[in-house]
């Protein structure tokens, strides 16, 4: 009979979810802002040159955040030790691609991807162990308690950081482009780095990979109804904490996959890395708003997209562009572009 009682009362929440209007303003950010910077820019192949390096770099960083914008949505969880997930991804892709360097070396897209995919592969699954051990061991305990959260997983960034530099060494690691992704496309007379393009396409597979399963799975379906009630979801049966599971291990991959983009993007890895790249990591998911992927998506597009025109343009004002940017939304929308966590 409870139960009975409990299904019709949450049901119609759950079907809300499905049924809920859609924002269109936010969609429209990033091609006005592209096409508002035309003019400023003045030169077309400049632009589009412009253009793509922010939609790569923004590509990046929507990678590493989307699996945090979860866990902060979904767990209530203030994990500021998500980059140490960022640095071992990286650090650890090289025990494929220092061993297979004369893979990534040859003239070969073929050999290039091969050794890059498993590169990959092997840092996703180490940082999504990873991730799953280190919220058994060091999140479980701190539920409900930020400030011990905060404390508890700067430490853990630490600790990785020290670790890193134990194994790997404390020396700079050149992390050198395949072959194949080195050198630029020329499109007209704008000038596009292949891995850039790579860097594009990756992110948008990722995205439309979250999207299908946030929108079109059962599963979607109950970790968007976790991040906006979890309480009604425990009370339709299911087991939240193992969703808390599921999105952390899946949150530490896409750090680990987003740390090997990021290296070779840098070209080179240090144990800092992870730690460096978290304030832009931040700003995108407040821009966003807390626990939506979609926010987190246009705000890591938008981010980018400012500091590269910013730079070009006014270069004084790209050191702090992300945090007039941010201020900007938060005038607009106090909660971000698009919030899902009501606390």
């Amino acid at each position: 009979m409870t139960d009975t009682v409990l299904d019709n009362t949450a049901k119609p929440e759950v079907a809300s979810l499905l049924t809920a209007p859609r924002d269109i303003w936010p969609l429209v950010l990033v091609p006005a802002l592209a096409l508002l910077m035309l003019p400023l820019v003045g030169s077309f192949p400049t632009w589009i040159t412009l253009t793509v390096a922010g939609l790569a770099m923004g590509m990046m960083i929507f990678i590493m955040a989307s699996g945090l914008t979860l866990i902060f949505g979904l767990m209530d969880v203030l994990n500021f030790g998500h980059g140490a997930f960022v640095s071992v991804g990286a650090f650890v892709a090289t025990l494929v691609l220092l061993p297979m360097h004369g893979w990534m070396e040859a003239d070969s897209l073929l050999m290039n991807l091969t050794a890059l995919g498993l590169a990959i592969l092997l840092a996703m699954l180490a940082t999504g162990l990873l991730g799953w051990a280190f919220e058994r061991v060091i999140i479980m305990p701190v539920y409900g308690q930020h400030l011990k959260q905060i404390l508890i997983t700067m430490g853990g960034m630490i600790v990785a950081e020290q670790m890193i530099n134990v194994i790997w060494g404390a020396e700079q690691i050149p992390l050198p482009l395949p072959t194949s992704l080195r050198g630029s496309i020329l499109l007209g007379d704008a000038a596009i780095e292949k891995y850039r393009l790579i860097a594009v396409v990756v992110g948008l597979l990722v995205f439309v990979a979250m999207f299908l399963v946030l929108n079109r799975s059962k599963l979607g379906l109950l970790i968007r109804a976790g991040v906006e009630n979890g309480e009604m979801v425990e009370a339709l049966g299911y087991r939240i904490r193992r969703l808390f599971v599921l999105v952390f291990a899946a949150g530490s991959a896409l750090a680990g996959l987003g740390g090997v983009m990021w290296g070779l993007y840098k070209e080179s890895l240090t144990a800092a890395m992870g730690g460096d790249i978290m304030v832009m990591v931040f700003i995108v998911i407040i821009i966003g708003g807390l626990g939506s992927v979609g926010g987190c998506f246009i705000g890591a597009l938008l981010m980018a997209l400012v500091a590269n025109y910013a730079g070009f343009l006014v270069p004084k004002l790209a050191l702090v562009s992300n945090i007039l940017l941010m201020i900007a939304v938060l005038l607009w929308r106090p909660t971000g572009l698009y919030t899902v966590v009501r606390r």
